[in-house]
């Protein structure tokens, strides 16, 4: 069985988007280049950052997806949601009840989603 355990998001400047996950992971990249960033995450899986430009094949677009983030209560999807918007990030949705839990939906610098839950 395959499973997977990287993420690919396309940028339009990797540098920028590098000190943008940077600030919200809260981790160092482990790999830097003009066109490429690479952060391993705790669980193990990995984000990279691939500049639009140059993605082989090429990319037919870039934003559009999903990065979600599963905390543990209510309380801190309010605190996230509040040092976030304090930080000047942008925001597509305030905090709410859905029927999965309680979440926010915050933007990258390419308009990708990073949603914050708690489960329901």
């Amino acid at each position: 069985m395959m499973t997977p355990s990287y993420v690919l998001l396309y940028v339009d400047s990797p540098e920028s988007s590098a000190a943008f996950y940077s600030k919200i992971l809260g981790l160092a990249p482990v790999e830097a280049s003009p066109t490429f960033y690479l952060f391993i995450l705790d669980s193990g899986h990995k984000l990279g950052l691939w500049s639009k430009h140059t993605v082989e094949p090429a990319a037919t677009s870039s934003g559009g997806s999903e990065l979600a983030f599963a905390v543990g209560d209510n309380a801190t999807v309010d605190s996230t949601y509040n040092s976030w918007a304090a930080r000047g990030i942008t925001m597509a949705q305030t905090p709410c009840s859905m029927d999965f839990g309680y979440t926010f939906v915050a933007q990258d610098p390419d308009g990708h989603r990073l949603r914050v839950f708690a489960p329901a």
